[in-house]
C-alpha cells in the first residue's frame, strides 16, 4: 500500500523555521546546533501486510517514552558532523504479559557535506552509521535490533523567500542494514516558514520503503517497531519559539499516516534547542 503512496504530496502546506541547521543546510565552522527533547511514543495497533490497522494482540499497547540528544557541529563552513543518542524506557503489555526494558539506545554518528552552494539554496550529500552497541539485543524486550546500519542521502534546500519567509527541503537515500533486517530507501519532503519574529512552524513529510531484501523469518521480539522488513510514511508537525539568539523551544507531533509490518503509533515531543555562534 505505501509503495502506491509514493506521493500525492498536496501536503506542502505550512511549515518550518527558516534557520541554518534545518535540512541541507551545513553549520558554518566553529558554530553548532543541541537538540535536548523528550519523547512519548504510544501504539495500540499494527499495519498488517496489506496495510490495514488491526489491534495489537490481546489488547496489546507498546510505549517508548525516550530522552533524545541531537547535535551539529561545523567542522568548516562545509562539512558538518552530526551525532544523536536516546536513553529509552520502552514497555510492551497486553492481557498475558508485561515487558519493561530501559537503557540506552543506537546511537547515530554522521557527516554531512555541502557540494554547491547557490543563490537561494544548497545541494549536500549525508553519511550516516547506526552504531547498536550500548544494549543488549538478547532482551526480552529488546531497545533496538542489534545490527549496524550505513546510509548515504543527497539533499536539496531552496529558500521560498519570493513566496513567504521559508523554505524548501528534499531528501532521497538508500540504508544498508547488516544482519537479517531488509534494506531500505529513505525520503523526506519538509516546508518550513517563519510566523512571526519569534514563531516558525514545519510540516514534513518522513518515509522509509523496505528494499525486501531481509531474510524470511517471523519478528518475534515483543518491540513492533523493529521488524525485519516494513514500510511507514510518518507526518511531523513542529511549531517552535525562539527565546533569543541562542535558546528555543519546540512541540511536535509525529503520527503515522500508512505503513505496513509496523506499529501504528504518534510521537509527542517537547524540545529544547541551542545554537553555538
Amino acid at each position: 500500500m505505501l509503495k502506491k503512496t509514493l506521493l500525492p504530496l498536496f501536503l506542502l502546506v505550512l511549515c518550518c523555521a527558516s534557520q541554518a541547521f534545518a535540512g541541507a543546510w551545513t553549520q558554518q565552522a566553529g558554530t553548532a546546533y543541541n537538540r535536548l527533547s523528550g519523547n512519548y511514543y504510544a501504539a495500540d495497533r499494527n499495519f498488517d501486510d496489506d496495510g490495514d490497522r488491526k489491534k495489537m494482540a490481546n489488547d496489546g499497547k507498546f510505549t517508548d517514552v525516550n530522552l533524545n540528544y541531537y547535535v551539529e557541529y561545523g567542522v568548516t563552513d562545509a562539512a558538518t558532523v552530526i551525532a544523536s543518542v536516546y536513553y529509552k524506557q520502552i514497555k510492551h503489555d497486553d492481557d498475558t504479559i508485561e515487558m519493561k526494558t530501559y537503557g540506552l539506545g543506537d546511537v547515530d554518528l554522521g557527516l554531512k557535506y555541502r557540494l554547491v552552494q547557490f543563490s537561494g539554496g544548497v545541494l549536500a550529500v549525508q553519511g550516516l552509521v547506526k552504531i547498536p552497541e550500548l544494549y543488549d539485543e538478547n532482551d526480552s524486550l529488546p531497545l533496538g535490533n542489534g545490527q549496524y546500519d550505513v546510509e548515504a542521502r543527497i539533499l536539496f534546500g531552496h529558500s521560498l523567500a519570493y513566496l513567504f519567509p521559508g523554505y524548501c527541503n528534499f531528501e532521497l537515500g538508500y540504508r544498508w542494514r547488516f544482519e537479517e533486517p531488509s534494506d531500505e530507501y529513505r525520503y523526506l519532503i519538509e516546508v518550513g516558514s517563519d510566523l512571526t519574529d519569534q514563531w516558525y512552524a514545519r510540516v514534513k513529510l518522513d518515509g522509509l520503503l523496505s528494499a525486501n531484501n531481509g531474510d524470511e523469518m517471523v519478528d518475534a521480539s515483543g518491540n513492533p517497531t523493529i521488524t525485519t522488513e516494513y514500510d511507514l510514511l510518518k507526518l511531523d508537525v513542529a511549531v517552535g519559539y525562539r527565546i533569543d539568539d541562542a535558546w528555543g523551544w519546540e512541540a511536535v507531533y509525529t503520527p503515522a499516516l500508512c505503513g505496513e509490518n509496523t506499529a501504528v503509533g504518534a510521537t509527542y515531543t517537547l524540545a529544547l534547542t541551542y545554537q553555538l555562534r
